[in-house]
């Protein structure tokens, strides 16, 4: 685990092919099955992930209770290999908040991958939103990549 002032890293060494981690990590309505930080809720879109600028839709519950949406913007994306967004509040649609969440995938061999999470909120400029960040811990992060390990079919 690394953690700096503006972004964690986690990396987990998960028994599942690159591929089948992928094709859960490019399914937003699989998100809420590997969240180990408890606020994603569901998602609106069923499509599966497929490019760099591809949208989707997710509902969620802040540490509050108070629930709302996030448009979340695809900024990295790399077949079996790679996948990243940078989550927008949804009235805000078009304009994501500076943080990004990036998954890096390194097969080790056929049915053994290395997985790094990424949280990275270094674009964040805005004084009251920094003010909350990180929005998620370090343990947070790795309990996403123990669900993501159990999440896999």
């Amino acid at each position: 685990m690394a953690h700096d002032e503006k972004q964690i890293t986690v990396t987990r060494t998960i028994d599942h092919s690159a591929k089948d981690i992928f094709d859960t990590l490019s399914l937003p309505a699989r998100h809420p099955n590997f969240d180990g930080s408890g606020m994603v809720r569901s998602s609106d879109n069923t499509e599966r992930i497929s490019a760099v600028g591809d949208t989707f839709l997710m509902n969620m519950v802040g540490r509050t209770g108070n629930e709302y949406q996030t448009n979340n913007h695809v900024t990295a994306f790399d077949d079996g290999k790679m996948i990243g967004w940078k989550p927008a509040l949804a009235q805000e649609a078009d304009s994501p908040g500076g943080w990004e969440w990036l998954y890096t995938l390194k097969p080790i061999d056929a049915e053994t991958t290395e997985v790094t999470l990424t949280y990275n909120w270094s674009a964040v400029d805005n004084a009251e939103i920094l003010a909350h960040l990180p929005a998620v811990s370090a343990e947070e992060l790795e309990q996403s990549l123990n669900d993501l390990a159990s999440a896999i079919n």
